[in-house]
């Protein structure tokens, strides 16, 4: 993220401000390079800073209910959404999104 100083840096520390503000139990790392928020050690979102656009990804993105179809990606679990400087997004439903593959990801370690 802090290789790109301009809105897409802005648009990558936006959002990974808002997987941080998910709870006290979210953690920081780097994972293959990108800024990932983890509930304990399981990973749940990431985003990562392309050269003209931003994702942010979902772990488990293809397990969750997504009606406002912001979902891309064909791979069997992960997700992302793709974000570009002055596309329009519903900055509602992906901080709902966001908040959901938070909660999803700490039911899951709860009943392991």
């Amino acid at each position: 993220m802090e290789a790109h100083s301009g809105e897409l840096g802005a648009i990558a520390r936006h959002w990974f401000d808002v997987m941080r503000g998910c709870g006290d139990d979210v953690r920081e790392l780097l994972h293959d390079g990108h800024p990932t928020a983890c509930v304990g050690e399981a990973a749940f979102a990431y985003v990562d800073a392309f050269k003209a656009h931003v994702n942010v990804g979902f772990f488990r993105g293809a397990e969750l209910t997504d009606p406002e179809g912001l979902l891309e990606g064909t791979g069997r679990v992960m997700r992302h959404v793709k974000l570009r400087p002055g596309g329009g997004v519903d900055a509602g439903a992906l901080t709902r999104f966001i908040e959901t593959a938070y909660t999803d990801m700490k039911t899951r370690l709860e009943t392991v």
